[in-house]
């Protein structure tokens, strides 16, 4: 499955109501551990396509990630029926993206 971008806008109806598990990215891009981190993201999201993996652009979107009391990125939420279940803080790789959603 393919990486969405998740804004103000489509938050409730892609996270909140999404009948899958999802997988939030807080990212911005101009965080080198965000970069390093995007690749492997996307390579979840092909290896897992019954997780909706979302992309939240801290710049863009700072109401969400103040919502979500981001205070260190990247940063990557798990959403299992409308609440978060697990989280995590830093470079991760697709093991601990693996284990992170289970």
């Amino acid at each position: 499955m393919k990486e969405i971008v998740i804004t103000n806008d489509n938050f409730t109806k892609e996270v909140l109501e999404a009948e899958n598990t999802v997988l939030l990215d807080f990212w911005a891009p101009w965080c080198g551990p965000c970069k390093m981190l995007s690749p492997i993201v996307a390579e979840f999201a092909q290896k897992h396509p019954e997780v909706k993996v979302g992309k939240i652009n801290v710049d863009e979107q700072p109401a969400l990630a103040m919502q979500h009391n981001v205070m260190s990125i990247p940063s990557l939420m798990v959403y299992k029926n409308g609440k978060i279940s697990n989280k995590s803080v830093g470079f991760q790789g697709i093991d601990a993206l693996e284990a992170l959603i289970r």
